[in-house]
């Protein structure tokens, strides 16, 4: 039978495996529907196949990764079972409290299941603008402010960071608190011109011959606090590794949307959720003694946990064993990695001490660390997730009586104690 009232036959996305309309439903229900590309399945199955066996000559050490990362993709190719997961994600972080009403800190689009199949998944319309665009269009507004063409203010912006380089410098940018008070004052200047606009609109404005002045709106600022940002992305998917077990392996800017809210901030939109990882309740332990472990810098006992993990490598190098963990679940730096790309560093790795087995249920929590902190490591925000998910982790650890911090001091909108 009918489905929608109305459907829009114009995409307004498109990814690698399908294309996204706007839809009605006969009850007047707006919402998005992710509609696949024929044939896709079996040409991506070709093209990994491919990939894998150049890797299997050429860079073995990629083999594993890829081979996780093919099973991980396999779901992408039902929307039925994704949107499964989808509800299952949001049902989660609404228990946590970081999902539910425009107050909460992020948006999860709630799905259609009952009018969902292998290749069309139908789910709630999260209005929002993709993260990716939103910081392209926040770098146009910083630029509009110095005065400056957008390629010439991200030009100059990155010869400065090249030049901190050289002197071994990296470039931190503000802290949350910082980005707050900044927008504050912006907008207070903002406020502020515009009442002196008013007054001379209002007086001298109505003079035979004068202009108006145009108001400056609180959409024209750089509002986006880039820290805030990526503390809450990576702290929402350590809830989800730590404490549910059942996360988004996929988080690119792409997979993200900031919401405009009625107070003036932005809430956090999470989307596509065909990627999705679970975890053992021994897994999900495990991997919290490692995030500790990372946390507090005891060398001896990432090593330990990591070996029980699975890891086995043709020497078992312990320094390497430690490298591969610091760099995979926690943080990379020019100190950690030399200075290389963090590929051609696990590169590295490989030659020195080939690496025989991996933790392969850990692969997507290192694929999400080492994505997050890319975010981070673009808007000179760099973190160490361990430190970030080390709170978390103790309190699972805590509420199951093995241990861990008693005041692990959570975020405002959470009890981490509540769930144990």
């Amino acid at each position: 039978g009918e489905v929608f009232s109305s459907f829009d036959e114009t995409p307004i996305g498109a990814a690698s495996i399908g294309q996204v309309h706007r839809a009605k439903l006969l009850d007047g229900t707006k919402v998005v529907v992710k509609v696949m590309y024929e044939s896709v399945e079996r040409i991506f199955r070709g093209d990994v196949r491919t990939i894998k066996m150049f890797a299997q000559v050429a860079q073995p050490v990629h083999v594993p990764p890829l081979e996780e990362i093919e099973k991980q993709f396999m779901t992408e190719f039902d929307y039925k079972k994704e949107g499964e997961q989808l509800a299952k994600v949001r049902e989660n972080l609404c228990k946590a409290g970081l999902v539910g009403d425009d107050s909460k800190q992020f948006a999860v689009p709630k799905p259609y299941l009952d009018l969902s199949t292998k290749k069309v998944l139908v789910m709630e319309e999260l209005k929002g603008e993709k993260l990716a665009n939103a910081l392209k269009s926040d770098m146009a507004k910083h630029a509009a402010r110095a005065g400056e063409a957008v390629d010439q203010f991200k030009a100059e912006q990155e010869e400065k960071v090249r030049q901190l380089r050289k002197k071994g410098i990296v470039k931190v940018g503000p802290s949350a608190k910082e980005y707050d008070q900044y927008v504050r004052l912006l907008d207070g200047e903002r406020k502020l011109g515009n009442a002196s606009k008013m007054a001379y609109n209002y007086s001298l404005g109505w003079l035979p011959g004068m202009e108006w002045k145009q108001y400056v709106d609180r959409d024209s600022l750089p509002l986006i606090n880039h820290a805030k940002l990526v503390d809450d992305l990576i702290y929402s998917h350590g809830w989800e590794v730590l404490v549910d077990g059942y996360f988004n392996g996929d988080p690119h800017p792409g997979n993200v949307l900031l919401i405009p809210r009625s107070k003036g901030d932005m809430q956090l939109g999470l989307i596509d959720y065909g990627q999705v990882k679970a975890l053992s309740k021994e897994d999900r332990l495990l991997m919290c003694k490692i995030i500790i472990a990372l946390a507090v810098e005891n060398k001896a006992e990432v090593i330990r946990l990591m070996k029980e993990a699975g890891y086995k490598s043709q020497n078992m190098n312990e320094d390497i064993i430690y490298l591969y963990a610091k760099v995979s679940y926690d943080e990379d730096n020019d100190e950690l990695t030399g200075g290389k790309h963090i590929q051609l560093f696990m590169e590295d790795i490989q030659a020195k001490d080939p690496i025989e087995a991996l933790p392969k249920d850990f692969i997507m929590v290192g694929r999400i660390s080492v994505m997050l902190r890319g975010l981070g490591h673009a808007l000179h925000q760099p973190r160490s997730v361990a430190k970030a998910w080390k709170p978390i982790a103790e309190s699972v650890l805590l509420g199951l009586g093995l241990g861990g911090n008693p005041n692990p001091n959570p975020r405002d909108c959470s009890d981490y104690t509540r769930l144990f």
